[in-house]
């Protein structure tokens, strides 16, 4: 059974310890067999089916989400990341063929995939189910022993997971460290294999300048200010409706892929703004702060973050709809925001929760040009039915990944990698790519001891020089021309 580490006991000399333990897990080959990765998936998708509703409480005392989008959001999610885990495995462990060259004949190579070794997971707070286990699904999957750093800041998932965890996984293989800054310095300070590490692009700094100190590589998945540019030729319901999934049902906003502002035009502005106040009033009624559908706001240091970005001048009448809060039940209603400058603080870091400001143009192709002005977000949305300027869009904008009409949804797509760009992030994960992000691609040439060509070996003579640029850059008709000395 996978162990949990004792928050308190836990500094650099125990850091050091569990991890000397792990590497000789890993060092005596118990990881790398398909039965061992099938059974620790396997023990995931039983922890999620027998622990269903522990992990829907843990979310509502974390978070107040609704036990719909617990669900649908996290454990349907992560459960299907274990299954296709499962269907594919043999498939992604199966060494791949290439083609060699003539320069090698006679000769044959392939792709070996073989785990790193020892992997650390740092979690963040917001998905604090499905972004601690997803990725230990890809490093299981590849092989590995794996930490699991779950944040602090979702204290009833964190403590959930180190029991569940530790009742069902691998003691040996799979371990669990709860606790906040001291802790996860403690495991900053260990030699990894990998890094992975979820969360804002402060705190990626600081883990990517641990790993530089023992050239581990990492994968950080961050965030940024993720736009949606809306045209005026779509169907604006299904559009609105849409848009609403991804910013307010996704966490109340606070979701690193949840449309972070909006670009339209200045003519299509009105008709946005007013089907976005009727489709909210039918989803959370007239009193949104009431609403069960809506998460609340995680901590006082965010409701406070957020209410500062409100308080700015610069947006002083900027607001449309909503507006409204209650800081002791740390609740934002849904706020939409019209006409915002672009120099307002609002615009200069990601949001992160229940506001949506809109910024307006003359033409819309503009937009492409604000998006591109900015860091790259780890996503962007646009709808249309303009076949061209989807094309533009698509060719334009650089972003983690890429929605036309709709948002989020291309992060249930196992067969796309999921990952940021820039400051959005480094690495991809989700399906296969989970598999690779935890894997090291090994290149293996196979040679008998026929075909041992003297041109290799001194002395070094024009014939062999004539041969080799052959070789290089004339195949079989050049090698025959050099042979004989023809022109």
């Amino acid at each position: 059974m996978a162990s949990t580490i004792n928050k308190k006991m836990f500094d650099s000399e125990e850091a050091s310890a569990m991890v000397k333990d792990l590497r000789g897990t890993f060092d005596s080959g118990k990881t790398r067999s398909y039965e061992w990765r099938t059974s620790q998936l396997k023990a995931l998708v039983k922890l999620t089916e027998e622990h269903e509703q522990e992990i829907v409480a843990a979310l509502h005392s974390d978070l107040s989400k609704s036990e719909t989008e617990s669900f649908i959001q996290e454990i349907a999610m992560l459960k299907n990341s274990c299954k296709v885990a499962l269907k594919e495995l043999k498939h992604w462990m199966t060494s791949e063929k290439v083609k060699t060259s003539l320069t090698t004949f006679p000769s044959s190579a392939e792709i070996v995939s073989e785990p790193l070794g020892v992997v650390l997971v740092i979690s963040a707070w917001n998905y604090p189910f499905l972004l601690s286990l997803d990725p230990v699904i890809g490093a299981i999957a590849a092989g590995n022993a794996v930490v699991l750093k779950p944040s602090e800041i979702a204290p009833a998932t964190s403590s959930l997971l180190a029991k569940l965890l530790g009742d069902y996984m691998d003691n040996s293989s799979v371990r669990v460290v709860e606790g906040a800054v001291d802790e996860t310095s403690a495991l900053l300070q260990q030699k990894w294999d990998k890094i992975f590490y979820t969360g804002n692009g402060r705190v990626g700094r600081i883990v990517m300048a641990a790993a530089a100190k023992h050239l581990t590589p990492v994968v950080l998945e961050l965030g940024g200010k993720s736009p949606v540019v809306v045209d005026s030729n779509i169907n604006l319901q299904v559009a609105t409706r849409r848009i609403i999934a991804g910013k307010w049902g996704c966490n109340n906003g606070q979701a690193c892929i949840s449309p972070d502002y909006i670009i339209t035009t200045k003519d299509y502005a009105p008709k946005l703004v007013d089907a976005l106040k009727t489709e909210l009033e039918k989803f959370y009624g007239n009193n949104p702060l009431e609403s069960k559908d809506l998460s609340r706001i995680v901590n006082s240091n965010h409701f406070a973050r957020l209410t500062k970005l409100l308080d700015d001048d610069k947006v002083s009448g900027k607001i449309v709809y909503g507006g409204e809060k209650n800081e002791s039940k740390l609740r934002i209603s849904p706020t939409v925001l019209l006409d915002v400058p672009r120099d307002s603080l609002i615009m200069s870091e990601e949001i992160f929760g229940p506001l949506l400001p809109i910024l307006t143009v003359d033409k819309l192709e503009e937009s492409f040009d604000v998006i591109n002005s900015g860091p790259k977000p780890l996503a962007a949305y646009i709808f249309t039915t303009n076949k061209k300027l989807k094309e533009q869009f698509v060719m334009t904008v650089s972003a983690g990944g890429l929605v036309v009409n709709d948002t989020t949804l291309h992060l249930a797509v196992h067969t796309l990698p999921f990952g940021g760009v820039g400051e959005s992030g480094v690495g991809a994960y989700h399906g296969k790519f989970s598999f690779d992000t935890f894997s090291h691609k090994k290149a293996v040439l196979y040679r008998s001891f026929m075909g041992d060509a003297s041109i290799r070996y001194p002395p070094y003579t024009n014939t062999k020089m004539r041969l080799l640029k052959a070789l290089i850059g004339g195949g079989i008709l050049g090698i025959i021309r050099a042979l004989f000395g023809w022109s």
